[in-house]
């Protein structure tokens, strides 16, 4: 500690150069944190998504329905616990302009195949005697301000109601999921859309299906054996883990995961770059200075510390505050208004911004400290 004022006065020896390369650092950790933040978003649920569960969509494209019954089909085939099936509603609550994750699906099955979502019992028992009953995720309650008993409309531009109808939903329940899975979501009774529905295609068909499995290492042998057994009909299907599922969903805008994470290492590097010059500089000029306190019987390695705390200081702190900027603006809620569906700097990467600050201030600093650390008493006093 004893040695933190000769750090803070080198530290602060070029006020302006001093003040930018802290500036440029601090910005570098702030956009790291918020990218970060955006590349979660986009990946909301992929992380949590079950390699025991396969999903079936039509082979020619996703939004292609497959019929009804192939639920019994996939139901006998062995090492197949449960099968269901969801349909995309496409509902939009009130004036948004954007849909909400809003599926129907079958609740028989769906308790089965999604054991990690948790609805209260008595709340389940009500969405299941209810046909115009939903479940919500607590998030998207939270943000739409519902609760149970709620009656909610909505509308869809896939599926329009009868003559005179309209599509009206009960908030029966509210499900809880764990860190990281998708609690955004409504679902309503496929039976509710069937019946209400003035489309006849609804009729025998749904969107997709998703097959819990006894035993994830046989996901690719089951794959192959679900797609041979619907080759050459009407409705081919694709399958694929549900990880693999929620990933090419992800990616339907483009890989925003390494769009962003290929923003935030340019950035860094480049900011990097500006921490290793302002030390090297730094350095040079002190090249008498160094020289006096060898002199004065500092060992090598003191001198080597001496740098090296000087560059981490410049980074750690610059680079926290900026990552520390970005978790309050995080907690600030989504800027979009909800359009996605998570919007959190994730524990793991504020780890990670760290571990970036101290690789990033030691390599910045390794180089001049070296040169300081090998630099001869009558060289440095040559020069001066």
């Amino acid at each position: 500690m004893k040695f933190v004022p000769l750090v803070w006065k080198n530290v602060w020896r070029r006020k302006f150069r001093t003040t930018f390369t802290l500036l440029s650092i601090f910005i570098a950790f702030l956009l790291f944190g918020v990218l970060m933040t955006i590349r979660t978003a986009f990946s909301y649920g992929v992380d949590v998504a079950g390699l025991d569960r396969l999903v079936l969509i039509n082979k020619v494209t996703l939004i292609m329905p497959l019929p009804l019954s192939y639920q019994a089909e996939l139901a006998r085939v062995p090492g197949v616990e449960t099968v269901t099936h969801h349909s995309w509603f496409n509902g939009m609550y009130r004036d948004q302009s954007r849909p909400l994750t809003t599926i129907a699906m079958d609740p028989e099955t769906w308790p089965a195949v999604y054991k990690e979502f948790v609805v209260p019992p008595e709340q389940w028992k009500t969405f299941k005697g209810d046909r115009q009953g939903a479940i919500v995720g607590r998030a998207l309650a939270q943000r739409m301000e519902w609760k149970v008993g709620d009656r909610v409309p909505l509308r869809s531009t896939l599926y329009q109601p009868k003559p005179g109808a309209g599509w009206e939903f009960n908030i029966d329940g509210i499900y809880d999921a764990p860190e990281g899975a998708n609690d955004t979501q409504l679902f309503f009774q496929y039976d509710y859309l069937l019946e209400n529905s003035s489309s006849p295609p609804v009729k025998g068909l749904v969107g997709w299906y998703v097959v819990r499995i006894a035993d994830a290492s046989q996901a690719v042998a089951l794959s192959r054996k679900f797609d041979e057994m619907f080759a050459n009909s009407p409705y081919e299907t694709r399958t694929t883990t549900e990880k693999g599922f929620m990933e090419g969903f992800a990616t339907q805008v483009g890989d925003i995961g390494t769009i962003m994470i290929a923003i935030a290492s340019v950035v860094l590097f480049m900011f990097g770059l500006v921490a290793a010059s302002t030390m090297a500089q730094s350095v040079r000029e002190r090249t008498s200075e160094l020289a006096v306190l060898k002199t004065l019987g500092f060992p090598d390695s003191a001198i080597l510390t001496l740098v090296l705390v000087e560059s981490l200081f410049i980074v750690v702190v610059s680079g926290g505050l900026g990552l520390g900027l970005a978790w309050l603006f995080v907690q600030g809620g989504d800027p979009t208004g909800g359009m996605l569906p998570s919007f959190q700097l994730s524990a793991r990467d504020v780890v990670i911004g760290i571990g970036m600050m101290l690789a990033m201030g030691l390599l910045a600093g390794v180089m001049p400290a070296f040169g300081a650390m090998r630099l001869r008493i009558t060289d440095a006093l040559r020069r001066a």
